[in-house]
């Protein structure tokens, strides 16, 4: 509790003209009593010695109860985020505990790999990295996932048209974001902290407000069958918002390499929901 006074103090010392007050509780319940947002981002970090399927049962019994009490407390309008890893199978758990809740209200953060991404493909094309959009991130935070140079923009132009070293889009870029998370802990030693607060607040804003036209964001959003995912799963899609609902972006092109790719993370995440299946309401 000393360190979150702290944490407390810091927020007071920032004089943000939003913040009003803060309540340190260890009770869920009272943590999201009325709620409009909730972000979900402590989770157990994986040991030497554990296996995916332990890691993954030991945050059910985080994220079980941490969905009952969201449904049990929070306000009618909120929406979710989840953050701490494996999120998208976290914010599966979660959202199984609380049936009230539209699955709609929930995103998992797929956020900071299109950041990490963008920022490789502005640094290759020698451009300032506002002029990257279009950077979808599909499927799971993991090692899986498939950054989508394919679709992505360059000042309005195909990826493909301003970098011509494709073998590094193919190869070398999608590895770099797939492993910058074990990367940024093996040179500081320690998860990432300020790069993924700022993917938190992109998130929250990409769902918060109406996204530019033409252009889209990464979120693990529950799936519909979108491009043939299956249903159920929280799933990193491009996905554009008008500040109040979200859609999956359709019609993207995929080839035989992309499709593959989302094939092998799509298969990862069934194989979580599987493996903690049994620990999941019914």
């Amino acid at each position: 509790m000393k360190a979150l006074e702290g944490v407390a103090m810091e927020l007071d010392d920032c004089a943000f003209p939003l913040l009003h007050d803060t309540v340190l509780t260890s009770k869920p319940e009272k943590a999201f009593d009325g709620a409009s947002w909730v972000l979900l981002v402590g989770a157990l970090p994986r040991k030497a010695g554990m296996e995916r399927s332990d890691l993954l049962s030991a945050n059910a019994g985080i994220f079980g109860p941490q969905g009952k009490a969201i449904a049990a407390s929070a306000a009618g309008d909120v929406r979710i985020l989840v953050v701490g890893n494996p999120c998208n199978t976290n914010c599966l758990i979660a959202r199984s505990n609380a049936p009230d809740i539209a699955p709609e209200r929930w995103f998992a953060m797929m956020r900071l790999d299109e950041n990490r991404g963008k920022t490789l493909l502005a640094r290759k094309a020698g451009v300032p990295v506002q002029v990257v959009t279009n950077l979808a991130v599909w499927g799971n935070h993991s090692t899986t996932q498939y950054p989508d140079a394919r679709n992505a923009k360059i000042a309005g132009l195909s990826t493909f048209d301003v970098i011509s070293d494709h073998g590094w889009l193919k190869g070398k870029f999608i590895e770099t974001v797939q492993k910058r998370g074990a990367a940024v802990i093996e040179a500081r030693g320690s998860s990432s902290a300020a790069s993924a607060a700022n993917a938190v607040l992109d998130s929250v804003n990409s769902i918060w407000n109406s996204t530019p036209w033409g252009d889209w964001h990464s979120l693990a959003v529950v799936s519909h069958g979108e491009y043939g995912i299956p249903e159920g799963l929280q799933f990193g899609f491009p996905v554009k918002s008008d500040g109040t609902h979200w859609e999956v972006v359709p019609g993207l092109e995929q080839d035989g390499d992309a499709k593959d790719r989302i094939k092998k993370t799509t298969e990862e995440l069934v194989q979580e929901r599987e493996l903690v299946k049994s620990l999941l309401p019914t």
